[in-house]
């Protein structure tokens, strides 16, 4: 067998804390965990096999609500498991928590990297987000014009847009929501 990697773990025993892995791989580019291989890729084998090959894809389907592919392979007369994971385009929590793999290792995301990470497959980015105490009085002018002056430069936008008002121009940025809000 190969190496672990990006998108292979290898397993000696199944622990029910290893839908930690299947979550991240779903939050990632998918990937296949083996269970009876030990991390040097040699195959032990896996005792009750058959009891586990119905157990674990009830505990993804029930804990994650994700369907993952669990299937008996053998070689040198000892079985061993393949959970193969397909990435999914929405967030899979395990608990409430988001795990994502990321190289070698799973990682638990929080805070800032959280926030991104269900931006992101959602399809939207932070300033998709309205603010809902932002205000259009509250937007210095100053600050407008410093933006306009280099957008004109770097021949981004036109002169003239120097003589819109604010609301304009960041309804032009698409920066204010259908419902008068600011992004």
């Amino acid at each position: 067998m190969n190496n672990e990697s990006q998108n292979t773990e290898y397993k000696l025993t199944w622990r029910d804390e290893y839908l930690k892995w299947v979550c991240g791989f779903a939050n990632a580019q998918g990937g296949t965990i083996y269970i009876g291989i030990d991390d040097k890729g040699n195959i032990k084998g896996v005792d009750n096999i058959h009891r586990l090959s119905e157990d674990i894809p009830n505990k993804i389907a029930t804990r994650l609500g994700i369907i993952a592919d669990v299937n008996i392979l053998a070689k040198d007369n000892l079985q061993y498991l393949e959970i193969k994971v397909q990435p999914s385009n929405i967030p899979i929590s395990l608990n409430g928590a988001y795990h994502y793999r990321s190289g070698s290792t799973k990682q638990e995301l929080k805070g800032i990297a959280l926030q991104q990470f269900l931006l992101k497959k959602l399809g939207r980015s932070w300033d998709d987000i309205p603010h809902e105490t932002a205000t259009l009085n509250r937007i210095s002018r100053t600050a407008i014009d410093y933006f306009l002056n280099h957008a004109i430069r770097a021949s981004r936008m036109p002169s003239s847009a120097l003589s819109d008002s604010t609301e304009t121009i960041l309804d032009n940025l698409n920066l204010i929501t259908d419902d008068g809000k600011l992004r």
